[in-house]
């Protein structure tokens, strides 16, 4: 009788280090609390929709994909700072060494264990947020989903970049880092704009070199900005096809190859003898 493949062993070790990463994140209190405020977030969005003079439904759609962004976002810097550091602090990864697991499988794995967390916890926000708009009498229209589906590849962008800061700092560093990433990814247009009016060489050069290393996240979130020469105003307006977010997953998926990727290799050459 053969015995199994090694790319199916892999991706063994891998589905159950995902499964033990889904396990580990649920006990995380500070994710409790980031679900409970996402929540309150849809709840606040009802107050304002009240206060708006027939605006009700667009103040409760606009302030609910904001929370659902930005609660997500945060979450996914919170468990991709969290939950691979806490392998190197509590020195599990002495045990892992030890067992016929690489690296990169490790890292691999506590990444999509992350992305089932974060989408679970998308579902959630989510589904909060629909209830609320079903009380507005407002329908889940194809735009709405597609801006959805933008918010939650930004989420998993942002957890391989938490993840790759986890893997050569300490959390409080990393969280620091991502955050300044996710802000600055989320002001690409404005950088670019800098980058083209600056007179000093400096904040040129800065601006141009921010724009290749950090990912453009306003891709996820495109009101405002022009796409194939149109102005994208909002959910409520013009916005993007299912072709803009079909391109948006593809850049995505690469950011994503990238991250991990590296944190794979920063792990592998660290000593944790």
């Amino acid at each position: 009788m053969s015995s199994a493949s090694p790319i199916v062993e892999s991706g063994g070790r891998i589905y159950a280090i995902a499964l033990n990463t889904l396990r580990e994140a649920r006990r995380h209190r500070v994710i409790h609390g980031i679900a409970a405020a996402a929540v309150a977030v849809n709840l606040f969005a009802m107050f304002l929709g009240d206060m708006s003079l027939g605006n009700e439904a667009r103040v409760a759609v606009d302030v609910g994909l904001a929370g659902v962004s930005f609660f997500g976002s945060i979450t996914a810097i919170v468990i991709g700072v969290m939950l691979l550091y806490s392998e190197l602090e509590r020195r599990t990864i002495h045990t892992v060494a030890s067992k016929p697991i690489a690296r990169w499988e490790l890292v691999v794995g506590k990444y999509l264990g992350m992305v089932l967390t974060l989408t679970l916890l998308l579902l959630l926000f989510t589904a909060a947020m629909l209830v609320l708009l079903w009380a507005r009498d407002v329908a889940l229209t194809s735009v709405l989903v597609r801006s959805l589906v933008l918010v939650w590849l930004e989420v998993i962008v942002m957890a391989g970049v938490a993840l790759l800061f986890s893997s050569f700092s300490t959390p409080f560093l990393s969280g620091m880092m991502a955050l300044a990433i996710f802000l600055i990814g989320r002001t690409t247009p404005d950088l670019a704009a800098a980058a083209e009016r600056a007179d000093v060489g400096l904040v040129r050069w800065v601006s141009e070199a921010a724009l290749y290393i950090v990912p453009d996240l306003h891709l996820f979130s495109p009101s405002g900005r022009p796409v194939a020469g149109d102005a994208v105003l909002s959910i409520h307006g013009n916005f993007v096809s299912w072709a803009y977010v079909g391109s948006a997953a593809g850049y995505a998926a690469l950011v994503i190859i990238a991250v991990v990727g590296l944190a794979a290799v920063i792990l592998s050459r660290r000593d944790f003898s």
